[in-house]
């Protein structure tokens, strides 16, 4: 008996908040939602909607979307591309994380007791869908190092702004099917062997 694969098929739309609403299309790989789109597309994930105290009030709000043990509703594989997730809620007047604590080798311990009161949390919904590149915000700009090779110059202003943007990776992670030590012979890719 064969089984078709399921995939998750994302919502194709400008923003977040349409893509929660009403997508344009739904697509599992980037190759069809830039069909759908007609131009290109970029795979991100961004929070929507308003800030629960409590993960009930969030599962109640968003009831047929998100898996809700209380009631026992799964949603299908393909429609799995929300979650709810637990955000610090920063107080008014701090911009700043807390301040690292140093250590204080006291009573045998090597770090003060934590806060007697845990930060304040909210949940919110979170969206992966398939962002269409000239909605709203552009396409991020080139990393760094790619831009330096190009055959364009770049100014130094330019250069410097493109470095303090935060890493991205070059290529999508592969999954990780051999050790950090090991290689595959070259004359049989399919036997893993250990790389001195």
């Amino acid at each position: 008996m064969i089984r078709d694969m399921t995939a998750i098929l994302y919502p194709l739309a400008a923003n977040a908040e349409l893509a929660l609403s009403q997508p344009k299309a739904r697509a599992a790989r980037e190759r069809e939602a830039a069909a759908a789109a007609g131009e290109a597309v970029v795979f991100t994930t961004d929070v929507v909607g308003p800030a629960f105290a409590t993960r009930e009030a969030a599962l109640d709000a968003y009831a047929g979307r998100l898996e809700d043990e209380r009631s026992g509703f799964t949603p299908a594989i393909e429609d799995r591309w929300c979650k709810l997730v637990e955000h610090v809620v920063v107080e008014p007047g701090r911009t700043a994380p807390l301040a690292p604590v140093a250590p204080t080798f006291q009573d045998g311990r090597r770090w003060p007791a934590p806060p007697q009161t845990p930060p304040r949390t909210a949940w919110r919904l979170l969206v992966s869908y398939w962002r269409i590149a000239s909605a709203e915000r552009p396409l991020e700009a080139p990393q760094a190092r790619k831009a330096r090779r190009s055959s364009r110059e770049l100014d130094a202003a330019t250069l410097r702004a493109m470095a303090r943007q935060p890493l991205r990776p070059v290529e999508p992670q592969r999954a990780l099917d051999i050790g950090l030590f090991e290689t595959r012979l070259p004359e049989n890719p399919s036997i893993v062997v250990p790389d001195e």
